[in-house]
């Protein structure tokens, strides 16, 4: 069945969780820029509402809970690639709030007993994602590329990017719900491969044949980080997990769709 409403929603997520099996909680306030902006709202849904999730699904006795939580928590990194055992240093309202979440997904792994799982997501991509302001790269590139616009590139574009398609990172969770107990570990889930802005934004302006507009340059949104780029070797090992799709596959396959759904 299908429910909409407010994860803060104490009594909706009870009802919501009766006769649950599984939580794949995927629900967030997702951008650096927005946190900044709001950081109590940010603070509120991303942690709080992470609390009230974890509560109700210990009560309703869930097998497991999958958390997505974030690369930003790992703020400018001293090495490449990233590794679970790296140092976190949130640089923004939104990266403190995604730790916040794996902390008390660890703390009712070890409290309570449930089994949780921390996926540590790097730059998602794919269909339906919103562009917009508070957009990604990507879907807002793409969005201004077909309105004849120039791709908006925050800071120089020599900043590095692991590009993860969407379809990867649901196969990763698939492996999470079918695999062994997790018991509130941590898992990098990315491509392992580095991109530069600049470079995607080339690679996105050939497939929509659009080579011929210049992207604007604005200054670099504070509290992003500067480059990532993930270990995924844990989560290869443990969970089985492996991506699938290389970046210039996965964006011909957004392109694409997004012709078709122009084209109607």
């Amino acid at each position: 069945h299908f429910a909409f409403g407010d994860i803060r929603n104490q009594q909706l997520v009870k009802i919501c969780l009766r006769d649950v099996e599984a939580v794949v909680h995927l629900a967030a306030i997702a951008r650096v820029k927005k946190s900044i902006e709001e950081p109590l709202t940010t603070h509120d849904i991303n942690a709080s509402g992470t609390l009230n999730l974890l509560k109700a699904s210990s009560d309703a006795r869930v097998r497991k809970f999958v958390f997505a939580s974030s690369c930003d928590v790992y703020g400018d990194a001293h090495e490449l690639p990233i590794s679970e055992g790296h140092p976190v240093n949130p640089l923004s309202p939104y990266a403190a709030s995604k730790l916040a979440g794996e902390g008390y997904c660890q703390a009712f792994a070890r409290s309570y007993g449930l089994d949780t799982a921390c996926l540590r997501l790097f730059s998602v991509y794919g269909p339906r994602q919103y562009g917009g302001e508070y957009g990604g790269v990507i879907s807002r590139s793409l969005d201004r590329l077909s309105d004849n616009l120039p791709p908006i590139i925050e800071g120089d574009g020599e900043q590095y990017r692991d590009f993860i398609h969407v379809r990867d990172v649901a196969d990763a969770v698939l492996k999470v719900l079918r695999g062994e107990k997790c018991a509130g570990e941590v898992y990098n889930i990315g491509s392992g491969k580095a991109t530069k802005v600049n470079e995607l934004i080339r690679l996105l302006q050939r497939l929509v044949g659009k080579e011929g507009i210049e992207p604007m340059h604005l200054d670099a949104v504070s509290g992003e980080i500067r480059s990532s780029l993930a270990d995924i070797r844990k989560a290869v090992q443990q969970l089985g997990f492996g991506p699938r799709l290389e970046l210039e596959e996965g964006l011909s396959l957004l392109v694409g769709r997004q012709m078709v759904y122009a084209d109607r």
